[in-house]
């Protein structure tokens, strides 16, 4: 993340916010839900972005959707989950940014989802944005504007 203190909101951009994709957990479109269950508990998240194998976003992964897929009509049927591939309930509906969107475009982003991802113009995954980051910077830039008056 590149400082942005010295930034107006109105200059700042995705890219000056965002989480890259290295530091981003993610799953594959083939991994078996079993796996992507495993990466959302031992990460502690909620939902990861989906990947195809070429490293473009093919949507979002999240428990909700595992377990939903994996419901019967009395149990959970767990062993469903080493049988069923991510694509299979991964989410493929989801808004994505670009790194030179703009802050107020990434703060309308994220007012429903935690995080969005971030892609480039062929689709190819650079990282997230995540509430947390935008409503830091709000905070941030209005402690700033306090003192200042």
């Amino acid at each position: 993340m590149s400082t942005t203190q010295d930034k107006k909101l109105t200059d700042i951009v995705i890219s000056d916010l965002m989480i890259s994709s290295e530091k981003v957990a993610h799953v594959q479109v083939n991994n078996p839900l079993e796996h992507a269950l495993l990466i959302l508990v031992k990460s502690g998240y909620s939902a990861v972005p989906v990947l195809d194998s070429s490293y473009k976003l093919a949507g979002t992964i999240g428990k909700t959707r595992i377990l939903n897929q994996v419901l019967g009509l009395e149990r959970f049927e767990m062993e469903q989950l080493s049988q069923l591939q991510v694509h299979e309930a991964m989410n493929s509906d989801i808004p994505s940014l670009s790194k030179t969107d703009t802050f107020m475009e990434g703060m309308k982003a994220v007012i429903n989802y935690p995080f969005v991802c971030v892609a480039d113009e062929d689709g190819y995954f650079d990282g997230i944005l995540t509430r947390r980051t935008i409503l830091k910077q709000l905070k941030r830039d209005y402690y700033t504007l306090k003192s200042h008056t």
